[in-house]
C-alpha cells in the first residue's frame, strides 16, 4: 500500500511539473515569447480542442449545405419533389382511366358508329312471348317513338338542369354566330353549327381538361373537353388549334381558331356538341350563340 501511494504521488508530480516553452528569433536568439505549462495542461488543451472542433464540424453539417455532400444523405428538396411526383403520377393514373373510358364513347361518336335512337328504344322494348310472333307487329309507331325520344331529352335536360342549379354551373358561348344547323337527333346530328368569319376564336364553353386535340379526315382540326358532371364538350372543323390534349383550360379561354377543315364542311362554322354521361344534348337550351 506504501508502494502505490508513492507511484501515484509521482505521477502527479510529473503532470503537474512546469515547463517553460521559450520561442526565439533564429538570427538574434532574443526571446520573443515565453509561457509556462505542464503535461496535464496540454492533455486539456487537446481535449477542447478536439471538442471543439468536432462540435463545429457538426454545427457545419448540419445547418449547411454541406450535409448534401454527405454520401447517402439525400437533399430535402429531391425528398420532397420525390413526394410530389408521386402524388401526382397517382393523379394522372387515374385521370387517365377516366379520359380512356371517355374518349372511346367520343370517338364511337365521331365515327357514327352509335345510334342512341335504337339503343335506347331496344332496352325499353318489352320481351313478349306469344305463340305465333310472325303475326304481331312490335314495331313502335311514329307517335310512341316520338314521344319516348322527347321523354329521354327531357329527363337528360332535368339531370343538367339539377346540376347547373345546384353549383351555380355556367355556359360560355364558344363563339357568336348564326346558326345554320341546329340540334336534330333523328337527323343524328347532335351538335349546332354556328355560322362565322374564318380565323374567329373559338372559347372554351366551361372549365376543364383537354382529352382530344387532333386532325380528323372528316371533321378537320377537333378539341375535346371534359369537365363536370359528366360533361363533355366538342368543337369541329377549327381551322388551328391552340390548346393540346392534357391541357387544363378555363371557361372563355381560346382554344382554336374556326375554319372549313374537314370532308363534311360546307363552309366557315363552328360544330359544337355536348354531352352528358355518354348522350348527347341540345346546346341551344343553356348556350346563347347570338
Amino acid at each position: 500500500m506504501s508502494k502505490r501511494k508513492p507511484k501515484k504521488d509521482q505521477l502527479l508530480k510529473k503532470m503537474l511539473h512546469r515547463y517553460r516553452l521559450v520561442i526565439l528569433n533564429e538570427d538574434t536568439f532574443e526571446e520573443r515569447i515565453s509561457f509556462q505549462v505542464n503535461r496535464l495542461n496540454v492533455i486539456i488543451i487537446i481535449i477542447l480542442s478536439s471538442i471543439l472542433l468536432i462540435g463545429l464540424t457538426s454545427v457545419f453539417i448540419a445547418f449547411t449545405p454541406l450535409r448534401e455532400y454527405i454520401p447517402g444523405y439525400s437533399s430535402t428538396a429531391l425528398r420532397q419533389k420525390a413526394t410530389e411526383m408521386a402524388y401526382k403520377v397517382d393523379s394522372l393514373e387515374i385521370k387517365m382511366l377516366e379520359n380512356d373510358q371517355y374518349l372511346k364513347s367520343i370517338r364511337a361518336a365521331l365515327r357514327g358508329e352509335q345510334n342512341f335512337t335504337e339503343q335506347n328504344d331496344t332496352a325499353s322494348a318489352p320481351a313478349i312471348q306469344t305463340i305465333k310472333p310472325t303475326d304481331i307487329d312490335f314495331s313502335p309507331s311514329q307517335e310512341d317513338l316520338a314521344l319516348r325520344e322527347e321523354v329521354e331529352e327531357e329527363d337528360k335536360y332535368n339531370v343538367m338542369e339539377e346540376a347547373v342549379f345546384q353549383s351555380n354551373f355556367s355556359f360560355y358561348a364558344p363563339v357568336k354566330g348564326i346558326i345554320t344547323a341546329t340540334y336534330a337527333i333523328q337527323e343524328k346530328h347532335y351538335a349546332v353549327d354556328i355560322a362565322t368569319s374564318k380565323n374567329e376564336p373559338v372559347k372554351a364553353t366551361a372549365d376543364g381538361t383537354v382529352i382530344f386535340a387532333e386532325w380528323s379526315v372528316e371533321t378537320g382540326y377537333v378539341v375535346i373537353i371534359e369537365h363536370q358532371f359528366g360533361l363533355i364538350s366538342v368543337y369541329k372543323h377549327n381551322a388551328s388549334l391552340l390548346t393540346q390534349q392534357g391541357d387544363l383550360v378555363e371557361a372563355g379561354q381560346v382554344i382554336a381558331t374556326t375554319g372549313d377543315t374537314g370532308e363534311l364542311s360546307s363552309g366557315t362554322h363552328l360544330h359544337f356538341e355536348l354531352w352528358i354521361d355518354g348522350n348527347p344534348i341540345d346546346p341551344t337550351e343553356f348556350i346563347s350563340f347570338e
